[in-house]
This record gives structure tokens, sequence and C-alpha cells, in this order.
């Protein structure tokens, strides 16, 4: 069968290159095309076009951005008519995606989307057209199942994640540190974006100055450039960098520094003590603080409904702040003890559903085939 699958960002790139592993081991004379990035080229898709080309950050990028991304939606429309997928396949990335499942509704293909737009925390009234478009939506977070029964009446798979198994296969295989450093490390992951890396990472590098004694390590996005870190890195001492081996790095680190979004999960699954950083442009933050209606900005604590991680978000997110979170993280045997008991829970309830992407993938060519 023929597989048209979307994501749009790093973490999209890499729960989708899973999936297509899963559907090449269910379907021999699967066919699939994708926009994605190296991961999902590298499971056997054919690759469209790159996520760095299509991420765009906050309302003031999108709207600066606006004829770039409708130039996007009219290429992608035209390469899945082209194509003629079975399925198409949409991963996240909800402001194109949803434009894309309302088109190819309206054309006549089945769609499912895999891991939902996150409507429960804003823009719920996308849901109305979601269940007009979407024929399965897979979910991946436990509350999600029941806010889509219980509020709006619709039937949808909680799969289980997929970071629980990504992050034990990679356990299982490390083999050998990617820091050569006599020192205790602290990570520090800015974002995958450059407008977000370019907000946060000067304040993260900051903090290196109170902590001399240890070595601080940024993790670089896989969609940037090694020239775009270097003028943020170079009047530091105890800094370097990593790329593209963002867990080979946590697997070494005492403490971490995350920005807000699937790291913050990752960070915790691997059982790192971390601060949640989020600082945006002024107007995409003021915009957004009227609009999100969540308790929490990190899914570990919304999973958790609780504040197990520390979150500071715009003008919190400062050196000084940061400096004696990261100290008690890394000094304080309490405060490390009750995270290590946090991060237990989160993970048995994200592993309650098994192999999550063996799960969708299974999910998916079941619901291709003849009823």
């Amino acid at each position: 069968m023929k597989y048209y699958i979307i994501s749009g960002e790093a973490s999209g790139d890499l729960h989708g290159s899973n999936l297509i592993k899963q559907l090449n081991q269910l379907d021999a004379e699967a066919n699939i095309r994708c926009w994605g990035g190296d991961m999902m080229q590298a499971a056997g898709a054919t690759l469209v076009k790159h996520y760095r080309e299509l991420a765009f950050m906050g309302f003031a990028e999108v709207i600066k951005n606006l004829p770039t991304i409708l130039k996007n939606i009219s290429f992608c429309k035209e390469d899945i008519t082209n194509f003629t997928p079975d399925v198409l396949v949409l991963i996240d990335y909800p402001g194109f995606n949803l434009r894309i499942a309302e088109w190819g509704k309206l054309q006549g293909y089945k769609i499912v989307y895999y891991i939902s737009p996150q409507v429960w925390a804003w823009k719920a009234n996308r849901v109305k057209k979601m269940r007009l478009c979407i024929d399965k939506m897979l979910v991946i977070l436990p509350f999600e199942k029941d806010y889509f029964k219980n509020v709006w009446n619709w039937d949808v798979e909680y799969v289980g994640h997929p970071l629980v198994e990504v992050i034990e296969n990679y356990k299982s295989n490390y083999k050998e540190p990617v820091v050569n450093s006599t020192r205790p490390i602290v990570a520090l992951l800015p974002g995958s974006r450059k407008q977000e890396i370019e907000k946060k990472l000067p304040v993260m590098l900051a903090v290196s100055k109170s902590f001399p004694q240890y070595q601080f390590v940024v993790a670089k996005a896989p969609g940037q450039e090694d020239n775009f870190y270097e003028p943020f890195l170079s009047p530091y001492n105890n800094v370097s960098a990593v790329s593209n081996d963002t867990y080979g790095l946590l697997m070494q680190s005492n403490a971490a520094l995350v920005t807000s979004g699937t790291a913050t999960l990752e960070t915790a699954l691997f059982a790192i003590p971390e601060v949640v950083c989020y600082k945006g442009s002024n107007i995409s933050y003021q915009i957004g603080k009227r609009l999100i209606k969540i308790k929490f900005i990190s899914l570990v604590n919304l999973i958790m409904d609780k504040l197990v991680v520390k979150e500071l978000i715009q003008d919190e997110m400062n050196v000084e702040n940061l400096v004696i979170e990261l100290t008690q993280l890394l000094e304080s045997e309490t405060r490390q003890q009750q995270l290590k008991a946090d991060y237990a829970e989160l993970k048995a309830i994200l592993s309650e559903e098994g192999n999550a992407s063996a799960k969708a993938a299974k999910s998916i060519y079941n619901f291709l085939l003849p009823q």
C-alpha cells in the first residue's frame, strides 16, 4: 500500500521513522513518501521536504513567513495528488497538517492522525473540524483518550508513548561516552528552531559562569548548521557542544536545562534532573498566555498532573533563577530522590500499552485492509 506521511519537526521525524520501520515490517509492499527529516528517510521513506524548511515558531514568525507556508501547502497538495496514496498519516504539526487533513478528506483520502494536536491546551474549537476530517486518531498521552471521549464524545485510540521504547533501545545499545570531560556535565537543550535557540541559549550559557567546576554541553539541533552556534559558544571556557547525539549527552549528564516540549519528557525518561525553560518573543508570549489554558507547560508535569519539574517561563527564565534551581538539582539529595521516584512513576504510566510505534503501525495497516 501507499502511505503519505507528514511531520514538520525533529520529534515528528523521530516518531515517524519508527512508525515507518514498523509499517515496512507489516506491509512488504509499503511505498512511503514523506515530509520529515533524515531519520524518516533513513527508515526507508522517500523524503519530499525536510522539516528545517517548515519550522516557524510563534504567532509573529508564522505571519512573517505566511507566503512560504502557503506555498508549501499548495506544493504538498499537488504532490499528494500525483502520488495517490491509500492513506495520509499526519504526525502532530497541526497548523499545517489540519489544513491537509481537511483538504484530503474532501479529495476522498483516508486520514489518520498520529500524535494529536494539543487541543486540550488551546484551540479546542479545532476538534469540531477534526472529527469531520480525521478517520482515525491515535493519541500518545494517557489523559487524551478521556479528554476526547468525555468532552467531545469522540472515541480515539491510545497507543502509548513512542519515546519509551526509543529511549530504552538507545540505553541498551549505548557503548561509549560522546563527551570527553573530566568534569561533571550539565546538558543544555535549547530547542531545534533558530528563533527559540536565539532566545534561550544565551541565558542558559550565562549560567555556566556560576558553575566553573562543571562542563556545560549544548545539544545542537540536527536541523541547524554548526556555524550558527559558534557566536553563542565562543565566549565561554567551560562550554562545549555535541551534534546529533542528545541522548548520548543525557546519558552522561548530572542535570539539564531544557526547552519546553518533547525534550522535557525525553530528559525525564533518562532520569536526569531538569529545569524546564521557555522564552519567546514578547508578542507571541502575550498572545499565547491569553489563549493557552493549562496548568503546566511541561509534558512531565501535565502527565503526572503535578509540579514534578520546575518551569521557568518568559521573564522568570533568567540567569539568577536558573542558578538557584540548578544548584538545588545538583546539591539536594532530597530533591534528587523525589525526582527519581516521580520519573519512575511517569515511565510506568507511559509504558502500559507496550510498543507504541508497533501498535500505531498495526492500527493503521489494519484500518486499510478490506473490512
